[in-house]
């Protein structure tokens, strides 16, 4: 359950908070967040300092925002929450993958948490949502798989894609046109001269079709190495 009740633009900025660190360990800065939530500064600063008077962030003047034990909490119940909600609309509700974002925001803050914890029995306990994304559990813990971004990885890197970024949902239908999809094999066959794209190889056998992968595209996709389990890091914090 969510800790306190609390309004939706907190519970917002709280979640990008947490997404932002997510597959990272550095911290989001105000203007970040701005950006991410499409807001002016000022605007960010002002809702920054409530969300510190209700000790749900930590932050000192020209620095990052961090949340705390609380702001966690309340965090990893609303990513629940969205993660839910986008699998079930592209499981039993037939959406693509690129639409469910803007969908699941809006019902997020408006279903019950008995609505989240049956919704979450229907789909069978899913422990990822369309894109990858890890779901917490009801009891705030949360499995990470191994997995690094394409992007850094060295020629002859093999494995398979783990998670895709769905910050742009026309990456995402390009993907998709493209046949790249979570567990797909990839390898990293080498970069094109002069800061060129990555070259990777999709797929195995015959079937198997090369991509040349701009900044943008590699930036956007994880990768876990063959054999592991898919979640092998365990982070647990307890909802309240």
């Amino acid at each position: 359950m969510k800790p306190t009740p609390t309004s939706s633009s907190v519970e917002d900025y709280v979640k990008v908070i947490y997404a932002f660190t997510e597959w990272q360990d550095k911290p989001i800065t105000s203007t970040q967040l701005a950006t991410r939530l499409g807001v002016a500064n000022s605007s960010v600063s002002e809702m920054v300092r409530k969300l510190k008077d209700q000790g749900l962030v930590d932050h000192q003047p020209y620095s990052a925002v961090r949340l705390t034990a609380e702001g966690q909490s309340l965090a990893l119940s609303m990513v629940r929450r969205h993660r839910l909600l986008e699998t079930y609309l592209v499981q039993e509700l037939g959406y693509s993958w690129d639409e469910v974002h803007d969908e699941a925001e809006l019902l997020e803050h408006a279903v019950s948490d008995t609505f989240i914890e049956r919704m979450d029995a229907k789909l069978g306990r899913p422990s990822r949502d369309p894109h990858g994304d890890p779901i917490p559990a009801a009891d705030g813990s949360v499995t990470m798989p191994a997995a690094h971004r394409m992007s850094q990885l060295d020629p002859g890197h093999s494995g398979r894609i783990t998670r895709i970024s769905d910050h742009d949902p026309e990456l995402l239908r390009y993907l998709d046109q493209q046949r790249i999809g979570l567990d797909a094999p990839i390898r990293v066959q080498g970069r094109k001269p002069f800061g060129g794209a990555l070259v990777v190889r999709v797929g195995t056998g015959p079937a198997a079709r090369d991509f040349d992968l701009t900044e943008e595209v590699s930036e956007a996709l994880w990768v876990s190495p063959e054999g592991t389990h898919p979640g092998c890091t365990l982070t647990r914090t307890t909802l309240t």
